[in-house]
């Protein structure tokens, strides 16, 4: 069942001609490392390593090694969906530049393909049964450098190339941009991030001769070649870090994602902005173990009753940073609170300087 509705989700674009651009690659809002889902994504301001090529590319320039690896590997639906993630960052230009590659994969694979299931005299041959995947794919290539005229400003950009595929019935390819900077005042650090600023567009082809007559013979839509676009989004991020006497410290940060696609089911909704808000903390002890929590998509809902109430997905994380070895988990709620569905989550991180 689960496994069907994946499938008409990753065909939906053979369905319509005209795309709407609310939620165009929205595989690319999930997010990656384990600490940030720990923090409900509330890390565009404190973000300070390799990862930050996704969440603010001016956080690169605050990596504390010379060369930063991460990997992420995490499930959805029972297993049905992967979602995959690497990066590599490294400094240039005598540490006050960072460059990075970062590669995203969410995919469902091995779905059925019944289309060749009846052979020309009319019999069902389950042999004819082939399989195909769904999968979105990213390219972030960033850049990040501190500021000469600023002190303590940090800014950065990623190029993205986004290639998504539904076996050989279509593929599409897409480019975009993002922006982004961060300012440390004292104790505080601010952040700004622009997503898709330039509108990121995809271009969809179709192969025709995989669509057989079966498909007009049914009524289905046969699909056609189209342009789908994803519209700017900004992120404004504030932190506060404290120490807690000698060996304790606090991260407490809150985001405030504005998106410019109209009407949204989130905090504030309103045509064409919608604002969703985030909160996230991170405890430490002397930067080694970290304790984190943090609450993001906040929705009104209604309940059969026709009482609305606020939903919220809850999510913990716990990190340990072992010399240059960082292990970080995260347990997430995606139901939110009317529905248990959770997801775990695991990331890795090695740091390592040139000799």
């Amino acid at each position: 069942m689960i496994k069907r509705f994946l499938t008409a989700l990753f065909l939906l674009p053979f369905c319509t001609f005209a795309q709407a651009p609310k939620y165009s690659n929205e595989f690319l809002q999930i997010g990656v490392g384990a600490r940030a889902f720990g923090m409900g994504g509330a890390v565009a301001a404190s973000v300070s390593d390799v990862n930050a090529a996704y969440w603010n590319p001016a956080g690169l320039v605050k990596m504390q090694t010379d060369h930063q690896l991460s990997l992420m590997h995490s499930e959805y639906f029972a297993g049905v969906a992967k979602y995959d993630y690497a990066a590599f960052a490294t400094f240039v230009a005598d540490k006050t530049a960072v460059v990075s590659a970062s590669f995203i994969r969410f995919g469902v694979d091995d779905i059925p393909d019944t289309n060749e299931l009846i052979d020309a005299d009319g019999n069902i041959n389950y042999d004819r049964v082939k399989s195909f995947s769904a999968a979105d794919y990213a390219f972030l290539f960033s850049y990040a450098r501190s500021s000469k005229k600023i002190i303590n400003l940090s800014y950065g950009a990623n190029v993205k190339i986004v290639h998504r595929t539904v076996g050989d019935f279509g593929k599409s390819y897409g480019f975009g941009i993002d922006v982004g900077a961060q300012y440390k005042l004292n104790n505080f650090t601010f952040a700004a991030v622009g997503r898709d600023i330039t509108t990121t567009f995809n271009a969809w082809s179709y192969n025709a001769d995989k669509f057989s007559s079966i498909y007009q013979a049914t009524g289905n839509a046969i699909p056609q070649n189209s342009n789908e676009i994803t519209l700017p989004r900004f992120i404004l991020g504030a932190a506060y870090y404290s120490k807690i006497g000698q060996n304790f410290g606090l991260t407490t940060e809150t985001n405030f994602n504005l998106t410019t696609d109209g009407k949204r089911n989130v905090l504030i909704a309103a045509n064409p902005v919608s604002l969703d808000p985030t909160l996230g903390l991170e405890a430490d002890f002397k930067k080694i173990v970290f304790l984190r929590a943090g609450v993001n998509n906040i929705q009104k809902t209604t309940d059969f009753n026709g009482k609305k109430n606020i939903e919220f997905q809850p999510n913990l994380g716990l990190g340990i940073k072992i010399k240059s070895f960082s292990i970080d988990y995260a347990l997430t709620n995606i139901g939110g609170q009317s529905a248990a569905v959770y997801s775990n989550i695991f990331s890795l991180r090695l740091d390592f300087n040139k000799k």
